[in-house]
């Protein structure tokens, strides 16, 4: 074994080294449902949801401005208006959401986890919702529950991202195949 393998950890370390081809179910898995899904190793739902992330993020931002601020309104105004971007971001990185979870076989380690990433997504969908309509009845001011509820979908929020880049980076949902990444690293 070289120096570079062995620093580094993973199943080769442990076993002989698998290809995607040893697995058809994780084949499948990497496979778009629909043109809409976005093409072989390039899908659209890691892309989209940089939309709703951004805008519950720069709303919490804006909230902490207006908590702070003498005159809230002009941040309780954007944080409003971000919360309802990012709903409507996050409506559509579920539906590109929902046609790669399609491809995760059931029974399996990332049907699970894209499961659990699923119910914390839509929790944070309806906290998020819930905190827009506080606001809405209060339209001066950023009030205090619908405050803590943005904080709790974000913290939720978090180790949702955190399952989704585990099902990308580690079990290669929707990631081009081991045959296709060797060829970014053969030498010419």
């Amino acid at each position: 074994m070289s120096g570079v393998d062995a620093a580094v950890p993973g199943p080769s370390t442990v076993s002989a080294p698998r290809s995607g081809a040893s697995f058809p179910a994780m084949r499948a898995a990497k496979v778009p449902r629909s043109v809409m899904a976005g093409p072989y190793g390039h899908p659209f739902h890691p892309v989209a949801v940089t939309i709703p992330i951004g805008a519950w993020s720069s709303s919490l931002v804006f909230d902490l401005l207006g908590l702070a601020a003498d005159d809230p309104r002009a941040f309780a105004t954007g944080s409003r208006w971000l919360i309802a971007i990012g709903l409507g971001g996050a409506a559509g990185a579920s539906v590109l959401g929902l046609l790669d979870l399609s491809r995760i076989p059931p029974g399996t380690p990332a049907r699970r986890t894209a499961l659990a990433h699923l119910c914390l997504n839509v929790t944070a969908m309806l906290l998020f919702s819930a905190s827009l309509v506080l606001r809405v009845l209060e339209l001066g001011r950023v009030p205090g529950v619908a405050f803590v509820l943005s904080v709790v979908a974000s913290a939720g929020l978090s180790v949702s991202g955190w399952l989704g880049g585990k099902l990308a980076y580690r079990w290669g949902v929707r990631v081009a195949d081991e045959n296709t990444q060797r060829e970014g690293f053969e030498t010419a």
